[in-house]
């Protein structure tokens, strides 16, 4: 095992990589050199495996001072009849945990034969020559084509090489007879193909000839920024026009798009969009005939967290959740390590919602460590980290949370809240409930104490038609929390009775009113106030006053005018029947209730409880109350 000890790099004392290696290709009997920095909170140790396997220290392997792995001559095989190919990671380590590096693959450069060879051919004049050759090389080989041993001049545009060792010929001439051979190139070897001869045949008389595609598109996959070149070559007579379009209809684009000789398409630096069929047409000029040849592009995506979990830091026998999420194409698979090690859930540890989440509850010692989240495809891999410290607990719990209350019944209140995340939960002891009647003082509260894992309670024996005032706490053994906000309820019952009220006129364009307050807390949960200048239909200026307030100031009213006053009192089940009384201001300084039974009953200011609710009402109520009092007058004297 190779193992390196680091200086620290930062104060970090989580460890985190600065660099990771990558995949790359080594050349045999060549060095190979692999990147791996870490900071953290030192000692920091590394260790480098291959294929999950330690790698073995010796003369032939070396970790640099900043953690670079030094391969000193890399082997197709060793004495051991290993390879020093493979997937490689890079595993970091404090007394804090583990952190493994992403995978790097590492091939050996190669250039094997060519498993397919041009073949001659004979091709009329003024047709087309299609030569092609493949082999699999690492890297990818470069490919380029020799005539009679000489290259082909690529200057002439009727040549087209693609890089897939694909040599096209268009408008084929009689000095294009001769002896053509692929060379492959990398940086492992270089190697020739076989040779095939290109005869080129006396053109019969140009007859018409019906579009063909010679080669059509292949089904092809790469991933995103690379290259994507799908063949299409046509022949006819007359030479048929060559066009692409995809088959879902939407628009292939320009940026990166470019043609290759008569009809090959270069779709450079391609993203997931570029993916879809894409659709060869070869068209006879001036017509609708046309043939078609359909390929499917597939743009990979290596790995990328959208969500990334995060260090925290708990007590002893709470829960910790940890969360992570990524994309790509195709959907990565998640795996979580422990410390470098594979996690395995157990009666404590719970991967669910297809490994993106991670649940630790009644943490322990053994539970301390650095976890990681490997998002893996066949585009690569990625890795995201963070550590489970345990703590000791001094902070109190939080607020309960979305509390809110139900009437059941007229003795009866429903109260519910939000269940907290579990790692909240661990730390409570339990919920205690306080309530009151709306408007008694604090000392007048009752409480009810409920369990942790309760968040639904019935408060019963209650006043029908009354409303209360609620609030919630949590309780840990430190304590308690802020309380909940709180919420005000009534019981089933029916509605408040109308309320009595005073109003007083203060000058030609303010009054006051009052009104009496009910003799039992929580019958009323507030009052709303509202006027109307007489003749106007409508009520205007409503204001809403709690239970508690009994007066209020109308001011900035019409002199002289007079006005209709409306009281409503109000609880949790609706409105109550609303009392109605006229006011001038004609006079100030005076005052009413709404009740009848002033001394003098020549009071015209004085009038029924009963609402008037229109001028022609209020006139001729105004009028009888004078003639009474005419009449009351004239009676008197003539008795005496």
């Amino acid at each position: 095992m190779l193992l390196f000890y680091l200086p620290v790099l930062g104060r970090a004392s989580e460890l985190a990589f600065l660099k990771e290696p990558n995949d790359v290709i080594a050349v045999r009997d060549r060095p190979l050199m692999l990147d791996c920095q870490v900071e953290g909170e030192g000692p920091i140790s590394v260790m480098w495996r291959r294929n999950g396997v330690s790698v073995p220290t010796g003369p032939k392997a070396s970790v640099l001072a900043n953690g670079t792995l030094l391969i000193k001559s890399f082997q197709k095989k060793r004495e051991s009849n290993e390879t020093d190919a493979g997937e490689y990671a890079c595993a970091a380590q404090n007394h804090y945990g583990m952190l493994i590096s992403r995978k790097a693959r590492v091939q050996l450069a190669s250039l094997p034969k060519f498993h397919i060879h041009p073949e001659s051919m004979s091709v009329d004049e003024g047709g087309v020559a299609r030569l092609t050759c493949q082999v699999n090389g690492i890297p990818e080989a470069s490919i380029s084509w020799e005539k009679n041993r000489t290259a082909v001049n690529t200057d002439d545009n009727r040549y087209t090489i693609l890089p897939t060792g694909i040599l096209q010929i268009t408008g084929v001439r009689q000095a294009d007879s001769g002896v053509y051979r692929c060379v492959a190139t990398n940086i492992a070897n270089t190697r020739f193909s076989h040779e095939a001869q290109l005869t080129v045949t006396v053109a019969a008389p140009r007859i018409y000839k019906e579009p063909v595609i010679l080669s059509g598109p292949q089904n092809l996959t790469i991933t995103v920024h690379q290259t994507a070149i799908l063949e299409c070559i046509a022949t006819g007579n007359p030479r048929p026009i060559v066009s692409w379009s995809r088959l879902d209809g939407r628009s292939i684009g320009v940026e990166g798009i470019q043609v290759l000789g008569t009809g090959n398409l270069m779709i450079s630096d391609a993203n997931l969009q570029h993916s879809g069929v894409y659709v060869c047409s070869a068209n006879r000029p001036g017509t609708r005939m046309r043939r078609t040849a359909l390929g499917r592009l597939v743009v990979q995506a290596p790995p990328e967290f959208l969500q990334w979990p995060q260090s925290v830091s708990r007590p002893a026998g709470s829960s910790a959740v940890f969360t992570c999420m990524a994309q790509g194409v195709p959907e990565p698979h998640l795996i979580w390590l422990k410390n470098g090690k594979i996690l395995t859930p157990g009666d404590n540890v719970k991967l669910t919602n297809n490994n993106s989440t991670l649940a630790v509850t009644r943490i322990t010692t053994d539970d301390e460590a650095i976890y990681q989240c490997i998002a893996e495809n066949s585009a690569g891999t990625n890795q995201a980290s963070a550590r489970l410290a345990l703590t000791q607990s001094t902070e109190l719990p939080e607020a309960p949370q979305d509390l809110t209350a139900t009437a059941l019944s007229p003795t009866t209140l429903q109260l519910t809240w939000a269940q907290p995340a579990p790692e909240v939960t661990d730390g409570i002891i339990g919920y205690v409930l306080h309530i009151r009647m709306l408007g008694e003082p604090d000392s007048r509260e009752l409480q009810e104490a409920v369990s942790k894992t309760t968040f639904q309670h019935d408060f019963t024996t209650l006043e029908p038609a009354t409303t209360y005032s609620i609030y919630l706490k949590a309780y840990s053994p430190l304590g308690a929390s802020q309380q909940s906000s709180t919420v005000v309820a009534t019981t089933l019952g029916g509605v408040p009775s109308s309320p009595s009220f005073f109003t007083k006129v203060l000058n030609k364009t303010a009054m006051q009113v009052f009104w009496e307050l009910p003799s039992k807390s929580g019958k009323v949960e507030g009052f709303k106030l509202s006027y109307r200048e007489v003749p106007q239909p409508n009520f205007q200026g409503q204001e809403v006053f709690p239970g508690h307030i009994n007066t209020h100031t109308i001011s900035h009213l019409e002199p002289t005018a007079v006005y209709e006053i409306q009281l409503v009192a109000y609880n949790g089940n609706g409105d109550g029947t609303a009392n109605k009384r006229l006011v001038s201001l004609a006079e100030s300084g005076t005052s009413a209730k709404t009740s009848s039974g002033g001394q003098s009953p020549c009071n015209c200011k004085q009038e029924d409880e009963g609402s008037m609710t229109g001028i022609v009402v209020g006139i001729h109520t105004g009028m009888a109350c004078i003639i009474f009092c005419v009449l009351f007058l004239m009676f008197g004297y003539r008795r005496r």
